[in-house]
Order: structure tokens, then sequence, then C-alpha cells
């Protein structure tokens, strides 16, 4: 069976913010904007999934550019968790690498199959 990289990173990324979210939880007591970020965090790799089983090209497309905006949305999350203190910097520049590859890989993944 072939690896699907998008599907294993976007699903490692999800734990990661599941857990980043109850650290942030636990040691700052922030609920509002970490919940956001778990919202969308989450979203990325569900919508992956989801876009495993798209009815045509057309709806693989939709998914994963919904994909791509959560995944845009996270690393907006990502940066005002830290500039308002939330989020420390190493905890930031971890996330935010992966975040930031995840889109990566999502555009080059939508480019593709809109040129194909």
């Amino acid at each position: 069976m072939k690896k699907n990289v998008i599907k294993e990173k976007s699903c490692a990324f999800a734990i990661q913010v599941v857990r980043m979210y109850q650290t942030l939880v636990e040691r700052e007591k922030e609920c509002v904007l970490s919940k956001q970020f778990l919202r969308s965090g989450t979203a990325i790799g569900a919508l992956v999934a989801e876009s495993a089983h798209a009815q045509s090209k057309a709806d693989f497309i939709s998914k994963t550019s919904i994909a791509l905006k959560e995944a845009n949305e996270t690393l907006y999350w990502l940066n005002l968790l830290k500039d308002t203190g939330y989020l420390y910097e190493p905890e930031h520049k971890t996330l935010y690498k992966e975040a930031d590859e995840i889109v990566s890989i999502l555009v080059s993944i939508i480019k593709t199959m809109k040129n194909n």
C-alpha cells in the first residue's frame, strides 16, 4: 500500500495540537484562543481523511482546499498564542514548522490535481 504523507503528517500534527491544547489549558488556564487552535489544527487531518473518499475530483479538490484553509488558520492561531505570551518560542517554532509543511504539501496536492 502506498504511503500517504499528508494523511500521516496531518494526523501526527493533530496529536501535537491536542497535547499543546491540554498544556495551554493546564499551564496558562487559557481556553478561548487555544480552543480555536484545537479546532482548526485537528480539522486538517479530518478533512484530509474525508478527501480520501471524495466522490469526484472536484470534491477532492474542495475538501483538500478546506483543509488548506484550516491549516492557514492554524498558523494564525499559533502566531496569536505566541504574540500574547501563551505559547513559548520553542513550542511555537516546532508547531509552526509542522503546520507550514502541511500547508506546502496541501498547496502542491491542489495544484497537481487542478493541472491533471
